[in-house]
């Protein structure tokens, strides 16, 4: 989602500012009251309220140092750990706070006649705007709004990003007096972003990911077991590694070759050869009776992913959809995650991806390693 929107600002000219928030120790500082209070405005039966009340509000606890125990300690706040209900009673709690902190704010992104201010899933926030002062207004909403919900921003860790055309932008944003610090790239939801909006980095980090988990299959891998088996276990072991959250990723002939790089790397080390062996790409191939096959994996699982997004009601619909403000610049447009999906124009590739049966047979017209030079 955010980097689906950064790339559409891009694409009109726009810069991106955003500030990937971190609240310090967010489960363990929610408040019991201001949570009673929060499923009492949502109606939920007092029966539910009082059961959560016993589960929550009677907790003691005691620290224990070698054989000994401490007194009992009453617990004041926070969900209780490994419960099923916590995630959910954590996110109501961090959804009601949010929605208070974005009221009657009119800074963010405008797509579509729609104003994005923010992008969170659970207690990873990223809050978005497109100048650096209202970026600092909805920071400043948003600690002022924590505050009132026990919960603290932690500035360390906290950090801005300028998402531009060609990346080095500068944001100054303060909290409390400290300076958040700016970042270049940043590891949002398992996968990193960069001021550029390029994916090589996030490329590479999979990638770097993907060999060590190869790595420490390494004995089971290259034993001998049959070839077939060996292989199956590289799809299922090493692959998803590689390939998480490459549906966002906008694929230039840099990305390509760091992802045919390292599918060759994993056939020679499954037959146990060495660069020093200078057996050909051709002939590596030829032994594990493989074709190259990773880049066409990411090409299905990203079309697969695009076609149940568009065929779908989502704000992730709207972004791709929806009117940006600005004006997109002269030349030719930068290559988008979405131009090796479309034969044509999006409306023709939208019209495919309604229809399930036609969307899976569709494929580029040409050579994909062709079109992102």
């Amino acid at each position: 989602m955010m980097q689906t929107l950064c790339e559409r600002s891009m694409e009109y000219g726009n810069e991106v500012y955003i500030c990937f928030v971190d609240f310090e120790k967010a489960f363990n500082r929610v408040d019991w009251k201001k949570m009673f209070e929060i499923l009492k405005n949502l109606r939920i039966d007092w029966k539910d309220r009082r059961l959560l009340q016993d589960l929550l509000m009677r907790q003691e606890a005691v620290i224990r140092v070698a054989d000994e125990e401490s007194k009992p300690g009453i617990i004041g706040r926070g969900v209780r750990q490994e419960c099923p209900l916590s995630p959910l009673l954590f996110s109501v709690y961090a959804e009601i706070m949010m929605i208070e902190a974005m009221e009657n704010i009119d800074e963010g992104i405008v797509v579509g006649g729609q104003l994005i201010s923010d992008v969170r899933f659970a207690d990873d926030q990223g809050m978005v705007a497109s100048t650096e002062e209202g970026l600092q207004k909805l920071m400043n909403k948003l600690n002022d709004t924590a505050k009132e919900y026990n919960m603290r921003i932690n500035v360390q860790k906290t950090k801005t990003m300028v998402v531009t055309r060609d990346g080095g932008g500068e944001v100054n944003i303060v909290l409390d007096g400290q300076r958040v610090g700016q970042v270049n790239n940043f590891k949002y939801l398992g996968s990193f972003m960069s001021d550029g909006g390029r994916s090589l980095v996030d490329v590479k980090a999979r990638i770097a990911l993907a060999k060590e988990a190869f790595n420490k299959r390494k004995e089971l891998l290259t034993k001998r077991l049959n070839k077939p088996l060996k292989k199956r276990m590289i799809r299922t072991l090493v692959w998803p590694v590689a390939m998480y959250g490459c549906e966002t990723w906008t694929l230039r002939k840099a990305e390509v070759d760091k992802l045919e790089a390292f599918e060759m790397w994993l056939w020679r080390k499954e037959e146990k050869l060495s660069w020093k062996d200078k057996v050909s790409n051709e002939e590596v191939l030829k032994r594990v009776g493989e074709t190259r096959c990773l880049i066409k994996a990411v090409y299905e699982r990203k079309k697969n992913w695009i076609g149940h997004v568009l065929r779908g009601n989502g704000l992730l619909r709207d972004v791709l959809e929806g009117r940006m403000v600005g004006k997109r610049g002269r030349g030719k447009p930068q290559i988008g995650m979405l131009d090796e999906l479309m034969e044509g124009s999006f409306e023709k590739m939208k019209r495919k991806a309604e229809m399930r049966e036609v969307w899976k047979k569709s494929g580029p017209e040409t050579c994909r390693k062709a079109e992102h030079k």
